[in-house]
């Protein structure tokens, strides 16, 4: 089985990048191979990167309070290109909004001070799953 691939980005103008670092670290420490796109990307550069990298899963880190706005147009660029790329999320997300974005197919949302180790057998598990 070949190695399991992740994007970690930062969507739009966050600037905080230390807990992103953090899980791709995790996760290339779990054997995953891990690309990070590095801060203030656009929905369409994380899709598009995602699509060219081949990866299973997108991971986006965002403490802004516009995930109300990416996580969809993630999840609708990924849908019109055909990617069926899983997506999951963590940040400063109230709990109200995590409820509202699996609603939408982000496969999980991991708050602040989560277990690196629950990300990492999350995202083996979608892997598996697919």
């Amino acid at each position: 089985m070949s190695n399991i691939r992740v994007l970690i980005a930062k969507v739009g103008l966050d600037g905080h990048e230390v807990g992103a670092k953090v899980v791709a670290r995790a996760l290339a420490d779990a054997g995953m191979e891990v690309i990070y796109t590095g801060l203030r990307q656009t929905p369409e550069l994380v899709v598009n990167t995602a699509i060219q990298e081949d990866v299973d899963v997108i991971g986006i880190s965002i403490l802004s309070g516009a995930h109300m706005t990416f996580f969809p147009e993630i999840l609708r660029l990924l849908k019109e290109k055909g990617a069926g790329i899983n997506v999951i999320g963590g940040g400063v997300i109230p709990a109200e909004d995590i409820k509202a974005l699996r609603e939408i197919g982000v496969k999980a949302i991991f708050p602040a001070g989560s277990s690196t180790g629950e990300m990492v057998d999350l995202v083996k598990a979608l892997v598996k799953k697919d």
